[in-house]
């Protein structure tokens, strides 16, 4: 039953102010009372499916790539001071996993907190991962997790509130688990999902294992496989290679408790566990607070299944490039070493394992108890080079090539997808500008005699010249939550409306229906997300729409496409539609 007195009342606050009380972005009466007869300001509930919640459909980013990059990080926390305290062992100045505080009698408490979007996409797993990932700092320090507060972001009203059930249930089973009591949390109303933990533990203060630790001769012990990132965004985006999302859940949810035992009985001399930053950039930490220079051999560094696959297709998460930015002057390839090997040591890790350093003799015998008790990956990477300022060297032995695709090469189709149909000429020069075969044709390759329609006289041509064919080719990569379509996620399919009438509502509304389709359109299949975005600048440019055109070419950067390739997507348009065209993209750049 509805409240309509209740109703009544709030709608007439909203309408007397000129704003929405849930959301000052919009008027009253909104857009999903008009279409629902809901005032969701009053309490009142759309009907959200119940079905099956992919969360990594629902966020930008996945798991631990969503993190602030190391080197923002560092400009945001430049200039400032804390108090001083000499029972503060390790405060947030150092920077390391955890801090410490120190108590009595050698005892010392152990305090972190870890919050980041879903890497998987099963809402129990995701609380599993978020829990096994926030006390991972406390286990890098040596310590012994004791209790923890939950911590959630989490869209309500717009998912099934069986999925915020099942993300607490999974991360409190995985506390106990790890012998912590989850005493309490803090939630808030996000539009991303977001979960994890602040865990406090103790620790003793003289077997502390401080990221800056490694020292000389020392050897470095990895105890998880690397590819977390990857896998997570290619699961993503529906081009996770068979058996690899299952094989990173598993190793996310993996608790770091036993490598942190071992590792203590075996004399480690520093630890930290590898997140967001990837394999290089806590590696790099290590080694600058350290004051050494370390190697890594690519040939060892334990791989997850489908990784290598990954990478030969060219399924690279953003969060990469963020993390080549902040360290990747630290980092130099060795003689052999194949360009992809970088990609592996910057992909960003969630709930990764612990990076140690201690002597060669104890890393042996470390790595051989905790693959007696069924950690199967944990392996010796590298080695301590000696003194230095922070960097880290890439090394091969040439027994682990990576293959990449060649530039042009059809990828392989995602999942429930069908193959394209032949052209009615039986091969690929029957379409429009092909140029004859898949090779990426240079804008010096293309004359306008070989152009089957530049000319705009061939019969042949298929170009779409409408807004709608133009509109959103580039799309978002998130999928829809329920009822809510942002406006902006979709360039031009709201034409015509302003406000909050503009906004998609309801997923039965044709508008809705529209915007999925686009959204479909614009997932990468027998083309790559990169290509489809050149293409969408090109019909964006084509159809004179200029807000398209500005949001497909932010994407495009955002992709890694240089200025270059942008510049030639726009000249393909400009063959086609000439000067108002080449007019328009001036105006774009000159802006």
């Amino acid at each position: 039953m509805k409240d309509l007195e209740k109703r009544r009342r709030v709608m007439q606050r909203s309408m007397r102010l000129g704003h929405c009380i849930c959301d000052a972005k919009k008027s009253c009466p909104c857009d999903v009372f008009r279409e629902y007869d809901v005032c969701q300001c009053a309490g009142e509930r759309l009907d959200v499916p119940d079905g099956p919640v992919r969360l990594t459909r629902l966020v930008e980013h996945a798991g631990c790539a969503s993190k602030i990059d190391q080197a923002s990080l560092k400009r945001a926390l430049a200039g400032l001071s804390f108090p001083a305290d000499p029972r503060v062992l390790v405060g947030a100045s150092v920077g390391d996993d955890a801090g410490v505080y120190q108590l009595a009698d050698g005892l010392a408490l152990v305090q972190t907190v870890d919050v980041f979007t879903p890497s998987v996409d099963d809402p129990y797993t995701f609380g599993q991962v978020a829990a096994a990932n926030s006390v991972s700092d406390i286990y890098a320090m040596g310590g012994r997790p004791l209790t923890a507060l939950s911590i959630v972001g989490f869209p309500i009203r717009a998912v099934p509130d069986r999925a915020l059930h099942e993300m607490l249930r999974g991360g409190i089973d995985k506390m106990a688990e790890a012998g912590v009591s989850v005493i309490g949390g803090h939630s808030i109303n996000d539009p991303e999902v977001k979960a994890g933990f602040a865990v406090t533990g103790l620790v003793d203060a003289g077997r502390l294992t401080l990221r800056a630790g490694a020292r000389p001769g020392d050897v470095l012990v990895l105890t998880k496989p690397l590819g977390t990132g990857l896998i997570a965004f290619a699961a993503q985006i529906d081009r996770a290679p068979p058996g690899a999302a299952e094989a990173a859940a598993r190793s996310m949810t993996a608790l770091n408790r036993l490598a942190s035992e071992r590792m203590l009985e075996c004399g480690a001399h520093g630890c930290t566990d590898v997140t967001g930053f990837g394999l290089a950039g806590h590696l790099a930490e290590m080694a600058a607070g350290s004051g050494v220079d370390v190697a890594v051999v690519w040939d060892d560094l334990p791989l997850l299944p489908g990784v290598l696959e990954c990478l030969a297709q060219g399924i690279i998460p953003g969060g990469v490039e963020r993390n080549r930015e902040s360290c990747g002057e630290a980092v130099t390839l060795g003689p052999g070493v194949p360009p992809p090997a970088l990609e592996v040591c910057l992909d960003p890790q969630t709930s990764g394992g612990l990076l140690v350093a201690l002597t060669e003799a104890d890393a042996r015998r470390l790595v051989e108890r905790l693959r007696a008790d069924g950690v199967s990956e944990a392996a010796v990477i590298g080695r301590v080079r000696g003194r230095g300022a922070g960097r880290v060297f890439v090394e091969t032995r040439g027994e682990r090539p990576v293959v990449e695709a060649p530039l042009g090469a059809r990828r392989p189709q995602a999942r429930g997808t069908a193959a394209p149909a032949a052209s009615a000429g039986g091969g690929t020069d029957a379409g429009c500008c092909a140029g004859g075969n898949q090779e990426e044709p240079t804008m010096a390759d293309t004359t306008a005699g070989d152009c089957c329609c530049a000319g705009g006289t061939d019969a042949r041509s298929t170009a779409p010249t409408t807004p709608e064919a133009a509109c959103c080719a580039g799309g978002t990569r998130k999928e829809p939550a329920a009822v809510e379509t942002a406006a902006a996620d979709c360039c031009c399919a709201d034409r015509g409306r302003s406000g909050a009438a503009a906004e998609a509502v309801g997923p039965g509304s044709v508008r809705q229906r529209f915007a999925d389709f686009l959204k479909a359109a614009s997932r990468p299949g027998a083309l790559d997300a990169p290509t489809k975005q050149a293409i969408a600048i090109a019909l964006s440019l084509l159809a004179k729409c200029e807000p398209c055109a500005r949001l497909h070419v932010r994407k495009a950067r955002q992709m890694g496409l240089s200025q270059d390739e942008i510049d030639e997507a726009a000249w393909m348009a400009i063959a086609f539609g000439g000067s108002p065209v080449m007019m328009l993209y001036d105006g774009l750049r000159d802006a």
